[in-house]
């Protein structure tokens, strides 16, 4: 179930009330994030800058979750996509690892934080000389998967 507090006057979210469950949110996201820019099996570094500026300029608003670190979770996402891309994992399966997650935990995903991720994962896309279609594919199933639930 959602929360929401108020800092500054800024109102968050609370993802979960499981700091492992948003961390692990935020892992998955990545995972999905990598599938995306992997989709034509290569990593364009216009790709990951796109990342890396959504992730700050998006996504460390989302919601207060810290890792053990004390750092905002939203860095998970990096994290996770660089740690991907270092030992070239396949894209599909962590596509699946997403969709997994999405069932299991569907009260995390409200309209906003779909509307994100699609965001996310299509500006991801069309970073390098535009969507290709392998990119176009997932983000149909991206598409499809949230209008399901």
């Amino acid at each position: 179930m959602l929360s929401y507090i108020c800092i500054h006057n800024v109102t968050k979210m609370v993802l979960s009330n499981s700091p492992e469950i948003s961390n692990t949110f935020y892992q998955k996201v990545g995972c999905l994030f990598y599938a995306i820019a992997m989709a034509d099996r290569t990593v364009h570094v216009k790709e990951l800058d796109t990342l890396k500026k959504i992730v700050r300029e998006k996504w460390l608003s989302l919601d207060e979750t810290e890792d053990e670190f004390g750092t905002d979770s939203a860095f998970q996402i990096e994290i996770v996509f660089d740690w991907l891309l270092e030992y070239e994992k396949e894209s599909r399966d962590r596509f699946d690892e997403f969709v997994d997650f999405f069932h299991e935990h569907p009260s995390i995903f409200t309209k906003k934080v779909k509307a994100l991720i699609y965001d996310t994962a299509n500006a991801i896309a069309g970073a390098f000389s535009g969507k290709n279609k392998s990119e176009l594919m997932l983000l149909g199933k991206l598409e499809l998967l949230f209008k399901k639930d």
